[in-house]
């Protein structure tokens, strides 16, 4: 019998390369995101669309009981979605950043927890939340954005020992440089929210390195095939990570002092 998915964040970038590869490979994938028309073409893969605002508890529970109505249960949910809000947390207003959590934090959270009790009932899930190395290295400009990934962090490591009793894993996908919509959209942030503040000049640094490295990023489906990979694990790891320069920035995270990062990563926003 097919193991059923949930991939959110489904209409574009690592979301929607996890949904067609996972249905290509045997698996009953509902792609969820706000953007319906976005995802219309995935239907001949098998893809079954779904409507789903992670800011929006009423649009989550919808989504989840259409699936349960459906199929029964959620065997496998990836929290893929998610975005950048990007700017010096000086600049960021409060309901910015609050929404930032709402979708990156409580939105993957609250998915999880509709999908845990049928998961526990069948001793058997997976919940694979896409962090990013941004969630173990901040940078600036994006703090709200990395205080996002830090939470999911932390929550998929307090989830892990809860469910591993009932025969669930959590694990953490970190993906480095992957191309996508999603760069130019937090770039575009960054620069409508601080392009013109005291942050001016780290603006301009930041968006030069930004297009320097935008060409080294690992197309979406790295993170696709190690999600595959994660899924059909036998004893999974707690953490991946994948694309470009994820491996190496991670290293360097866990050796260099945080005044030596520091500098290292304010040198690349001259």
């Amino acid at each position: 019998m097919k193991k059923t998915v949930l991939v959110t964040g489904a209409s574009a970038g690592i979301g929607r390369a996890t949904a067609i590869y996972l249905a290509q490979n045997g698996y009953l994938v509902y792609g969820a995101a706000r953007r319906m028309d976005k995802m219309q073409d995935l239907k001949p893969y098998g893809i079954r669309p779904i409507a789903l605002d992670l800011a929006n508890d009423e649009s989550i529970t919808v989504c989840v009981g259409e699936i349960f109505n459906e199929v029964g249960s959620i065997d496998i949910l990836v929290n893929n979605a998610g975005f950048g809000c990007e700017g010096a947390i000086e600049d960021v207003t409060m309901e910015k950043a609050r929404y930032q959590m709402e979708v990156n934090v409580f939105g993957a959270m609250r998915l999880s927890q509709l999908a845990l009790p049928e998961m526990r009932k069948k001793n058997y899930g997976k919940i694979i939340n896409i962090s990013s190395v941004g969630g173990k290295i901040a940078l600036p400009l994006g703090g709200w954005y990395h205080a996002s990934k830090f939470a999911i962090e932390a929550l998929s490591d307090s989830m892990r020992m809860e469910v591993r009793p009932f025969g669930i894993d959590v694990i953490v996908i970190e993906p480095g440089g992957i191309k996508s919509e999603w760069g130019n959209i937090a770039l575009e942030s960054l620069v409508n929210v601080s392009g013109n503040s005291a942050y001016k000049e780290m603006v301009k640094g930041a968006e030069k390195g930004f297009r320097q490295t935008e060409k080294n990023n690992s197309e979406p489906i790295v993170i696709a095939r190690l999600i595959k990979k994660v899924i059909e694990a036998v004893r999974p790891s707690t953490r991946y990570a994948g694309g470009s320069m994820a491996k190496p920035m991670l290293f360097l995270r866990s050796i260099l002092p945080d005044r030596i990062l520091d500098r290292l990563i304010l040198s690349q926003t001259k």
